[in-house]
C-alpha cells in the first residue's frame, strides 16, 4: 500500500497520484457552456468526466489504490462496495491489472451500471447484489475482506482513492491556465470532495469551494453539523452515485478543515437539470453527474465575469428511468398535480369537468376511474399538467366553484410515493 496514513492527506498526496496516474487515465475536457454561462452571467466550464472509460471520475481513485498493491496483496484478491460508478473503476482497474475481484452493489444499482461493471471487468469481476443502499453493501463488502483476507478498496474513504480523485481538480488548473474563482463538486461520501479541496487549499487557496449534496442524502453537512459523521435515519436512494448514509470518518475532517461551503439540492431539480444538459446541450448525465450544474443554477451565487468550474461526474444513466425523471421534474417545477375528484356518476359529468374547470393550456396525464353502480358518486385519481406553473391558482379557484368535491394530493403525502 502507498505510504499515505489513514488519517491524513496532502496537497503532495495529490500530485503524486496525478503523476502516478497520467498516462493511464484519460485527460477529459475543460468545456465553456453557454447555457449555463448566460444563465449565471459568470464563464462557466463543465469538467466532463462522464467521459472517462467507465463514465465517471471514480476510475481515479480505483485505480490509484490499486495499482499500489504489491504481489502478496495482488494475490489476495480485491473486494469494493458501490452504487455503480466505483465499481465499475474497480472492474477496469482488475482488469488491466489482472486482479481478480469482488463487487456488492445495493438492488437500486441500476441494470445499466451491473452490465457495464460486468463487461469493464472481462471475466475477472464478481458481482454480488444486496441491501437497499450502498452503506448495505459496504458492510457486506467489509465483511468479505474479514472472512477471505482480500484487500478492501473503499469508494471514497481512503487516502489513496481521495488522493486519486483530488487528480481531477490538478488536471482542471492545468486546462484553464489558473485556479477557478469558484468550483462545485458533487458529494455522496466526500472522497473527490476531499481531494479537491485539499488540494486547492494547499495551493489555490483563493478558490471557493462548493460541495452540492443531494436533499434527501445530505450525509456530509449532517456530520459538520453535528462534529462527526453520523448515520442518516432515512434517505432518498434516486440520486444512487450520492445516496451514501455516512460521511467517511477520512473525508469528513478533511472537508472539514477546507471550510467548504455545502449546499442541497432538491431531486426534482436535478432532474430538470438532466433533461436540458440532454435537451439543450446534447449530454446524457446520470442524477449525481448533474448536480454540481444543478447546484449553481438553484442554490450557488456566483458574479459576472467569475470563472466557475462545475463537475459533471458521471454519465451512467439507465434510459428507462428517464420517464421518471420526466415526472420528478414537472412536479418540481409546479407543472404537475394530483387529485382525487369526486365525480357524480351520470352522463356529461367528466366532458363538465374538462370543459369548466381545465385551462386551455392545462392537460390530464393521468385519469383512474372504476365506475360503481351502486353508488351515485366515484373517486377518480386524476392527473393535471399544467402549461405553466402560474396556472395553479385559476385551476383551484375553478375547482373551488365547482359542485364537485376535490382533494388535492399533496407532495408530501404517503400516497405520493405511488405516483412519482
Amino acid at each position: 500500500m502507498s505510504a499515505t496514513t489513514a488519517e491524513h492527506v496532502s496537497a503532495i498526496d495529490v500530485e503524486a497520484a496525478f503523476v502516478r496516474l497520467r498516462s493511464l487515465i484519460r485527460e477529459t475536457p475543460l468545456v465553456r457552456n453557454d447555457r449555463l454561462s448566460r444563465a449565471t452571467g459568470a464563464n462557466v466550464w463543465v469538467k466532463r468526466e462522464d467521459l472517462q472509460p467507465v463514465r465517471s471520475y471514480k476510475l481515479r481513485g480505483a485505480y490509484n489504490l490499486i495499482s499500489q498493491l504489491g504481489p502478496a496483496d495482488r494475490q489476495r484478491g480485491v473486494v469494493c462496495a458501490s452504487a455503480g460508478n466505483h465499481a465499475q473503476g474497480f472492474a477496469y482497474a482488475c482488469a488491466a491489472l489482472g486482479l481478480t475481484g469482488r463487487v456488492y452493489v445495493p438492488r437500486t444499482t441500476p441494470r445499466q451500471k451491473r452490465d457495464r461493471i460486468a463487461a469493464l471487468g472481462r471475466g475477472s469481476v464478481e458481482i454480488i447484489v444486496g441491501g437497499e443502499a450502498y452503506d448495505d453493501a459496504a458492510a457486506a463488502a467489509h465483511a468479505d475482506a474479514a472472512q477471505t483476507g482480500a484487500v478492501e478498496v473503499p469508494a471514497f474513504d481512503h487516502p489513496d482513492t481521495v488522493a486519486g480523485q483530488g487528480t481531477m481538480v490538478v488536471e482542471v488548473v492545468e486546462q484553464l491556465g489558473h485556479a477557478p474563482d469558484v468550483i462545485v463538486i458533487p458529494v455522496g461520501g466526500g472522497g473527490m470532495l476531499a481531494g479537491c479541496s485539499t488540494w486547492l487549499r494547499g495551493r489555490h487557496p483563493q478558490t471557493r469551494i462548493v460541495g452540492a449534496e443531494p436533499a434527501g442524502a445530505a450525509c456530509m453537512a449532517a456530520a459538520i453539523e453535528a462534529g462527526q459523521p453520523l448515520d442518516l435515519d432515512d434517505i432518498e436512494t434516486f440520486v444512487d452515485g450520492a445516496a451514501v448514509r455516512r460521511a467517511g470518518d477520512l473525508t469528513y475532517p478533511l472537508v472539514r478543515d477546507a471550510e467548504v461551503e455545502l449546499v442541497a439540492v432538491d431531486e426534482g431539480r436535478i432532474c430538470t437539470e438532466m433533461l436540458e444538459l440532454y435537451q439543450v446541450d446534447g449530454i446524457i448525465a446520470e442524477p449525481a453527474g448533474a448536480l454540481s450544474s444543478a447546484a449553481l443554477l438553484d442554490q450557488v451565487q456566483v458574479n459576472p465575469g467569475q470563472d466557475v468550474v462545475v463537475v459533471l461526474s458521471g454519465g451512467n444513466n439507465d434510459v428507462s428511468r428517464y420517464a421518471e425523471i420526466v415526472e420528478r421534474s414537472l412536479v418540481s417545477e409546479g407543472r404537475k398535480h394530483y387529485f382525487l375528484v369526486n365525480f357524480p356518476q351520470e352522463p356529461g359529468a367528466l366532458r363538465r369537468f374538462l370543459q369548466d374547470i381545465l385551462g386551455p393550456d392545462d392537460d390530464v396525464a393521468l385519469f383512474e376511474y372504476v365506475k360503481r353502480s351502486n353508488r351515485e358518486t366515484g373517486p377518480a385519481l386524476v392527473g393535471i399538467e399544467l402549461g405553466r406553473p402560474d396556472d395553479l391558482d385559476g385551476l383551484l379557484q375553478r375547482m373551488d366553484e365547482s359542485s364537485l368535491v376535490v382533494e388535492r394530493i399533496p407532495a408530501d403525502s404517503p400516497a405520493y410515493r405511488y405516483l412519482v
